[in-house]
């Protein structure tokens, strides 16, 4: 496996030879660059702080400083460092700083700000010099003396002044630079890791992000339950009663017509006219049964097995859930069943549900052919990911030769009353 820090790298028999070393160099080199004008700017905001106006613009540097930061640890971290923050739930500046004032992780960022500016730069310079200065300094003596004709000093130390001994204090160099360039990746590894630590989000911010995904999960597919009623109910109160309407006064046309192509063409108008309300119906029960939301999963259910192509067994003993689980457990197995019609080449199917301990649990099987795999194009992929949004799971046991068993269990708590 391929090393994701220096740290891993140095434990490595290849690390010279690898690019981490350089990379090591680089993100050292890069913080001295960072840190310079961070310096700088947070000496200007302390002198405007006396007056209250630097503060705001203090912590903002922070902010800005993290997010650089986080940007850079990937010269010498494989892993992206996550953006810590909340996103405001209302636009606006005022909301966005009211949200980064109230988080921890923006006043980790300005104690990372101060520390970068005023400590870690400095060592960083240090480190690069005496890792990579000297060396190169050492390696340079010969030309250095070339260019004098008499005399070089070597790191501000003793005078050279014959080329034998320039070429040795090259060669020292020349051996040291390898030897030093393990501390300076160290150094990189260990200042990588303040910076995760400082700058990356923590387990209880994690957990939180989560936890808001979670509801925003929940709310996304309540709002599509609510939108699917509401289609189904427009058409079933709108363009239903419509078309009905207009079938009646067809048939009537047609009783009141003589015979004659006018009579034919009414029958036939007529006779469409059917069919597309017939064709509308299915098309309203599968956006979302009116049994489903009237009675609940187990009428929905057993209404489902009764419409199977094939026979079902059902076994059912379930209260009201709520509608977004009921929702996706009767267009899952729904699913189920047609592709067992389609597909299984089974002659019988048994369904199972129950509820308990706050779970809901369904079973689907049949004696089919089996070789059923979810992951190859049919309609319970989309089911599964359906369920998910649930903290459900979809699970499908199909061995060649069959039996096929569905499996469905999504947490919830049953309905009162």
């Amino acid at each position: 496996m391929d090393p994701r820090t220096p740290w891993q790298a140095l434990t490595r028999g290849d690390y010279l030879r690898g690019g981490w070393p350089w990379r090591s160099a680089g993100y050292l080199a890069s913080g001295v660059l960072v840190g310079v004008p961070v310096l700088a700017v947070l000496l200007v905001l302390a002198a405007f702080s006396l007056v209250l106006v630097g503060a705001p613009l203090l912590l903002l540097t922070g902010v800005a400083l993290g997010g650089v930061e986080r940007w850079r640890l990937r010269l010498v971290d494989t892993n992206p460092a996550a953006d810590p923050h909340r996103i405001p739930e209302e636009p606006g500046l005022w909301a966005w700083l009211r949200v980064r004032v109230r988080e921890q992780a923006t006043w980790r960022e300005l104690a990372y700000a101060l520390l970068h500016g005023c400590v870690l730069w400095p060592l960083e310079l240090l480190a690069l010099a005496v890792a990579l200065g000297a060396p190169l300094a050492l390696m340079a003596t010969p030309l250095g003396l070339a260019l004098d004709g008499h005399e070089v000093r070597v790191l501000k130390g003793p005078l050279v002044t014959t080329y034998p001994v320039a070429f040795a204090a090259a060669l020292c160099g020349l051996l040291l630079l390898p030897a030093l360039l393990y501390p300076l990746g160290a150094l990189a590894g260990a200042r990588a890791a303040l910076t995760r630590l400082l700058l990356a989000p923590r387990d209880t911010e994690l957990r939180r992000r989560i936890g808001e995904v979670t509801r925003s999960r929940a709310r996304l597919v309540a709002a599509f339950e609510a939108e699917r009623r509401r289609i189904e109910r427009d058409l079933h109160d709108g363009a239903q009663q419509r078309l009905v309407a207009l079938a009646m006064t067809l048939g009537l046309a047609r009783l009141d017509a003589p015979p004659g192509p006018l009579a034919d063409q009414l029958a036939k108008a007529h006779d469409e006219a059917g069919r597309v309300l017939t064709e509308l119906r299915e098309l309203i029960h599968g956006i979302h049964p009116q049994v489903l939301a009237d009675y609940g999963l187990g009428a929905a259910l057993t209404d489902a097995a009764d419409r199977s192509a094939v026979p079902v067994d059902t076994d059912l003993d379930l209260p009201r859930l709520p509608p977004p689980v009921e929702s996706a457990a009767y267009f899952a197995v729904c699913e189920a069943l047609t592709n067992i019609g389609k597909h299984s080449g089974a002659g019988r199917a048994r369904l199972t549900a129950r509820h308990g301990g706050e779970l809901l649990h369904i079973e689907v099987e049949d004696d089919g052919t089996g070789g059923a795999d979810a992951g190859k194009g049919t309609g319970l992929t989309g089911l599964a990911d359906r369920i998910a949004v649930l903290d459900g799971r979809l699970a499908i046991n199909s061995p060649t030769g069959g039996p096929t068993v569905l499996r469905v269990e999504i947490p919830c708590r049953a309905l009162c009353g």
